[in-house]
C-alpha cells in the first residue's frame, strides 16, 4: 500500500477484543496503514507486547470505557463518551484519522458516526453497504441494518451510494442497480418498492426489480432494499455459505475415496472457499456520513479485521466520502 492512511480501530470493540483487533492492526500496520489503536492502555499495551506488534505504525489512544455488544446503541455512546468507539469516531471528526473501523455493536456505530461525524449535506439516512461474493464478483447490498423502518427516499439515495461505491472502489465501470423484490416484473412488491421502482426508473444503471436468487449469480452489481430485508438476507447468505462448506468437507471427509478426491481438489476448494468468504471483504461501509466508517462483524477474527482496515484505506484513497457526497448532489 501507498500513501499512509490513518485509520482509528476501535481496540476494545466486539467479541474477541483485545486480540483480534490488535492481530488485525499489525497485519495492517505492516502494509503502511498507519493505526490509531483506541481502548484502554495497558489491555493494549499488553496485548501488543504478547502479539509481537508494537510498531511505529501503531499508536495506542487511551479510552478507558467499553461499549458492549448488547447495549442498546445510541443509548450507550450518550452515556459513554469515553468508550473506545466513541472516541475513535471522535478522531475521525477532528481530522486526526481518516477512517474509523470498528468490530463492535452495529448499532452503536451508526449513532456514533451520525453523532460525531454527522451526515453528508442532503443525506436523509446513512446506509450500511456491505460487499458480498457472487458467482460473477463483487455485489454490493445496501442497506444491510441501518434503517429497520425505510422510506422511498432513503432507497433512492442507497442506490446512488451503492452505485458510487461499486463504480470507484470495487472499479466496476457501470454497475447493475436492482431493487430486491419478490418479482422481477415492475408493478411487484410491496408499496415501498413500487414507489421506489418509479422513482429509480431511467436513473443511471438501474436495470429493475431482482428476486433473491438473482443476487448469488451476480445479475447486478448494486442491489438496493431496506435494512430489515437487507441484514435477513446478508446473514441468510452467511449461513449458507457456512453450512454448505462444512457439508462438503464432512461429506469428503467421509470416506477414503472422498480424502483422496478432497487431497486432489484442495487448490480449488481453497480458491472457492476464498471466493465465497465474508473474512476476505472484512466489513461493511456506513455511507452517508462525512467521514469513513467501516463496520466489522461482532466475531471478527483478525484476518477479516485487517482486510476491513484495509477497506477502509482503500476507500480513502479513492476518496469515497466526497465522491458520495458529489453524487448525491447531481441530479442523475
Amino acid at each position: 500500500m501507498n500513501a499512509e492512511v490513518t485509520i482509528a480501530l476501535d481496540g476494545m470493540g466486539g467479541d474477541r477484543a483485545p486480540a483480534e483487533p490488535v492481530r488485525g492492526a499489525i497485519a495492517a500496520a505492516r502494509e503502511g496503514v498507519r493505526i490509531l489503536l483506541v481502548g484502554d492502555q495497558a489491555s493494549l499495551a499488553a496485548e501488543l507486547e504478547a502479539q509481537g506488534g508494537v510498531s511505529p505504525s501503531i499508536e495506542i489512544v487511551h479510552a478507558p470505557d467499553v461499549v458492549g455488544s448488547d447495549e442498546d446503541g445510541a443509548k450507550a455512546v450518550r452515556a459513554k463518551p469515553e468508550s473506545s468507539l466513541v472516541v475513535a469516531c471522535k478522531l475521525v471528526a477532528d481530522g486526526t484519522a481518516q477512517a474509523v473501523m470498528s468490530p463492535g455493536n452495529t448499532g452503536a456505530t451508526l449513532a456514533a458516526a451520525t453523532l460525531h461525524i454527522r451526515r453528508l449535506p442532503g443525506v436523509i439516512r446513512p446506509g450500511i453497504a456491505v460487499v458480498m461474493p457472487s458467482a460473477l464478483g463483487p455485489v454490493v447490498l445496501i442497506d444491510a441494518g441501518a434503517n429497520h423502518e425505510t422510506r422511498s427516499e432513503y432507497l433512492q439515495q442507497f442506490a446512488v451510494m451503492g452505485r458510487l461505491l461499486a463504480r470507484d472502489v470495487l472499479e466496476i465501470p457501470a454497475p447493475r442497480v436492482g431493487l430486491l423484490s419478490i418479482g422481477e416484473e415492475e408493478g411487484k412488491g410491496s408499496e415501498l418498492v413500487q414507489t421506489t421502482y418509479d422513482a429509480l426508473e431511467g436513473t443511471e444503471g438501474f436495470v429493475g426489480n431482482i428476486e433473491g436468487r438473482d443476487i448469488p449469480e451476480g445479475s447486478v452489481d448494486v442491489v438496493v432494499t431496506d435494512g430489515f430485508t437487507g441484514n435477513v438476507v446478508l446473514k441468510m447468505y452467511e449461513g449458507v455459505g457456512t453450512v454448505l462448506f462444512r457439508e462438503i468437507r464432512e461429506t469428503l471427509g467421509a470416506s477414503t475415496r472422498g480424502r483422496f478426491g478432497a487431497l486432489l481438489a484442495r487448490p480449488a476448494l481453497r480458491r472457492l472457499r476464498a471466493k465465497f468468504d465474508a473474512d476476505e471483504y472484512g466489513g461493511a461501509y456506513l455511507l452517508g456520513v462525512r467521514g469513513l466508517v467501516v463496520i466489522g462483524h461482532g466475531n471478527a477474527s483478525g484476518y477479516a479485521i485487517a482486510n476491513a482496515i484495509r477497506m477502509g484505506a482503500r476507500g480513502v484513497r479513492q476518496d469515497l466520502v466526497h465522491r458520495v457526497e458529489a453524487g448525491l448532489a447531481t441530479p442523475s
